[in-house]
């Protein structure tokens, strides 16, 4: 995980115009891996709406508060699979507290 400054306060009222600027994020972020967006998908994370991207065997997800972004990064393993369990067990357990 990987926490990174946000110029302003995020408001999840805003959630539908920053879904729009992830999307072009992740999508830069596969392009840069050699990859295609394979899936973009809302999901709920610590009782928040996220969203969360799959490319090649990178699944990242931006958790947004107030002025702070927390990336979930995790690797699957080869074919897109979890078969551990670590990037699901990543996703369900975040926390703030």
């Amino acid at each position: 995980m990987q926490t990174f400054s946000l110029l302003k306060p995020y408001k999840p009222a805003e959630f539908a115009a920053v879904t729009k600027e992830l999307d072009r994020d992740a999508q830069q972020l596969a392009a840069q891996a050699g990859k295609p967006l394979a899936s973009k998908e809302t999901t709920t994370v610590a009782g928040m709406k996220i969203r969360a991207y799959l490319y090649g065997t990178t699944r990242i997800g931006f958790v947004l508060v107030d002025k702070l972004e927390y990336q979930l990064l995790c690797r699957l393993g080869s074919g897109g699979s979890d078969p551990d369990g670590a990037c699901a067990l990543l996703f369900s357990s975040f926390s703030l507290t």
